[in-house]
């Protein structure tokens, strides 16, 4: 499922940097004063990282699951594949801890 950024954010900007694949954008793209997720672009850092990289640096924990938007493991690694075309991805069975949440025994948002 990707994320989805809630109206507790303060605007601080410190999540935009983190995200790998470029998903959280200011509110420019679309006119509104705020940050959002864009669903489309988010794979919850499967690839990347063990856990969502909006979710580790937000002070307030606005970053959060986005129940209209469930995807699997196997989705987001595509879709990763997909975004990042010109970057080699660990596959399925080389997923780790270090690089799914899926695969992380303490995960927080997780849904497989």
């Amino acid at each position: 499922m990707s994320t989805l950024i809630t109206d507790e954010c303060i605007n601080c900007g410190v999540c935009e940097p983190e995200c790998p694949n470029e998903a959280i954008d200011d509110g420019t793209k679309g006119g509104i004063d705020f940050y959002w997720i864009d669903p489309d672009l988010c794979t919850e850092c499967v690839g990347f990282h063990g856990e969502e990289a909006c979710q580790e640096v937000c002070p307030v924990d606005c970053c959060i699951p986005n129940e209209e938007h469930v995807e699997g493991e196997e989705i987001l690694l595509a879709k990763a594949v997909k975004i990042h075309a010109d970057q080699t991805f660990p596959t399925m069975d080389e997923l780790t801890n270090e690089t799914s949440l899926f695969r992380n025994p303490d995960r927080k948002n997780a849904s497989l």
